[in-house]
């Protein structure tokens, strides 16, 4: 794969995954959304379904790692390490984009977000926060679920017939799908360095009224929490398989 081919492709893939993850949370939790308050599961499948979108998109281009830890991971299996800083590069812009894109989507209901008499805070819409914030035990879940993620993805790599069915990004689709239900309660699954630190950044450059904190104190956590998680996925592969 060329170098072009591997940026563009990280780009719009995670600009794609970004838009439907990112989006769905803005439909569950913005008022004047028509999906309004229709739950976790919801959530779930929607970043699931991102991943399928963006992935299936960026294959042809770049094989759809569409984050660092994935990324990370294939690195520390394959030895190959040359074209790393383009992955994740791609990954941080096309995750940048994807975050524009959703809140150019949901413009009305940010907008309408002002109105309201006790307004929302809208960092949840981009990037990720823990339900009891403990940064030992935020760091374990986020790495214990980046495992859970990259290391059945080398595995999958094994099944050859995923790869010639073209099924394994569907198969990978469902896998986030349940990490989010069974491991993203704690810290709401960041699992992807990208996903979380690139919708950070437009979060706080954005002109979202009432938009509340950037919360960057947390920030390190879904960012070195997958990087180490990826790494041991790595590791772990290497010795078994």
């Amino acid at each position: 794969m060329s170098n072009g081919d591997v940026f563009l492709g990280e780009v719009i893939g995670t600009a794609i995954l970004i838009l439907f993850g990112a989006g769905v949370v803005a439909a569950v939790v913005l008022n004047y959304s028509k999906a309004k308050d229709s739950g976790w599961v919801v959530i779930a499948f929607g970043w699931g379904f991102g991943v399928l979108a963006g992935a299936y998109t960026a294959a042809p281009l770049s094989g759809g790692h569409l984050n660092p830890a994935v990324t990370l991971g294939i690195a520390i299996d394959t030895g190959d390490w040359d074209q790393v800083p383009l992955y994740i590069a791609g990954q941080m812009v096309g995750a940048m984009l994807g975050a524009v894109l959703c809140w150019l989507v949901y413009y009305a209901q940010f907008q309408a977000n002002a109105d309201e008499e006790i307004a929302q805070p809208t960092l949840g819409i981009f990037s990720t926060a823990p339900a009891i914030r403990n940064p030992v035990a935020n760091l374990v879940t986020e790495i214990i679920a980046t495992i859970g993620l990259v290391l059945p993805i080398l595995a999958f790599g094994l099944t050859k017939g995923l790869g010639e069915s073209g099924t394994a990004v569907l198969v990978v689709a469902f896998l986030v799908v349940g990490i989010g239900l069974s491991l993203g309660g704690p810290t709401g699954y960041a699992i992807n360095p990208a996903r979380d630190l690139g919708p950070r950044i437009v979060h706080a450059l954005l002109p979202i009224p009432h938009k509340g904190t950037s919360d960057w104190s947390y920030a390190w956590i879904p960012v070195v929490g997958p990087l180490i998680g990826g790494a041991l996925a790595g590791v772990i592969f290497n010795a078994a398989f």
